[in-house]
């Protein structure tokens, strides 16, 4: 082989390496940061966190509870809107006592002429405030959403409906299958950095944190209390999460089989746990509305909605009723 051939076979070996040195790079970024933040739900989901176009009222396929109810509303239907975790069950709301021509879904969103829109906690709550919406279910509003309302000189009323858990999700491949109340707090404080402070291994957390004004991300707020959260860059970066949530919206909306609910203070959050409070932070759900709305209508759907019926509908749609 001459000198010329050698010289020629070293260079190609050489850009093989480097081609090589490159494939395993990219598949590292992947296995460490790409593949972390891969989004696999619908485009609906990813737009609306709910499958809407699933869980319309009056859809032969729907996947919301259907109840016959023979007395329907009529006249003046008010107008609901509220979380997505609680879409499938307003929705349900709906079907019951609403009538057929009372809703408009053109394959994307619901027309202004609809009696049920959907825009999420935070278009919920400026809704209601705003009075383009009558009731709206979420859980309890932010600070700020508190503080627009009583700038538009509009007094809330929050009426319990139901009973819902906050729970906190990690990889199922995680060791940790329950945390204490203490240690969940510090966590998100920036307290505990590494999993290895809390029962796991060596790996760094990754406190992941939700959009403000959702229900869950004040729901988080409510539970850290003066606590002020932290989110470490290391984490962030090279550790693996810890996140939170309401537990039907894990559990039968936004599933993904690669993630767990952890117990909180040895207590795993299901029905009988929510309702009898033992799981540390169950809480109520609400239908609010304006006090000041003078839509008989809105007392009429109220009514029903805590009566054994409404409750039923509560109930069958995953939540648990005021009376279990």
């Amino acid at each position: 082989m001459s000198a010329v051939q050698k010289k020629k076979n070293r260079r190609i070996l050489q850009l093989v390496a480097l081609a090589l040195c490159f494939v395993m790079f990219d598949v590292a970024v992947y296995d460490l940061f790409t593949k972390r933040y891969i989004d696999r739900r619908s485009d609906e989901m990813k737009s609306k966190s709910v499958e809407v176009s699933s869980n319309l009222p009056f859809d032969a396929d729907s996947h919301i509870y259907k109840l016959d109810v023979q007395q329907k509303l009529s006249g003046d239907l008010p107008v609901l809107d509220g979380a997505a975790a609680l879409f499938p069950m307003y929705s349900a709301f709906v079907n019951a006592v609403y009538p057929k021509d009372s809703v408009s879904f053109d394959g994307k969103d619901f027309t202004k002429s609809s009696a049920l829109q959907f825009t999420n906690t935070r278009g919920a709550y400026k809704a209601v405030v705003d009075g383009t919406a009558d009731i709206v279910f979420c859980a309890k509003p932010s600070k700020e959403q508190l503080e627009y309302a009583e700038q538009k000189g509009v007094k809330l009323e929050m009426v319990p409906i139901g009973y819902e858990a906050f729970v906190f999700i990690v990889n199922k491949q995680n060791p940790v299958n329950d945390l204490t109340t203490e240690q969940v707090k510090g966590i998100y404080s920036g307290k505990y950095t590494k999993w290895s402070q809390v029962g796991g291994d060596d790996s760094y957390i990754d406190a992941v944190q939700r959009n403000t004004g959702s229900g869950s991300q004040s729901a988080m707020l409510s539970f850290m209390g003066d606590t002020p959260m932290h989110r470490s860059l290391l984490g962030a970066l090279f550790g693996r999460s810890i996140a939170y949530s309401f537990r039907y919206y894990v559990s039968n909306m936004s599933v993904n089989s690669d993630v767990k609910i952890l117990s909180l203070n040895g207590v795993y959050p299901d029905e009988k746990t929510i309702a009898s409070k033992e799981y540390p932070i169950s809480s109520n759900f609400y239908a609010v509305y304006d006090s000041s709305n003078k839509n008989g209508n809105v007392k009429v759907l109220i009514d029903f909605i805590l009566s054994e019926k409404g409750q039923q509908i509560v109930k069958q749609s995953g939540y648990v009723p005021l009376n279990q």
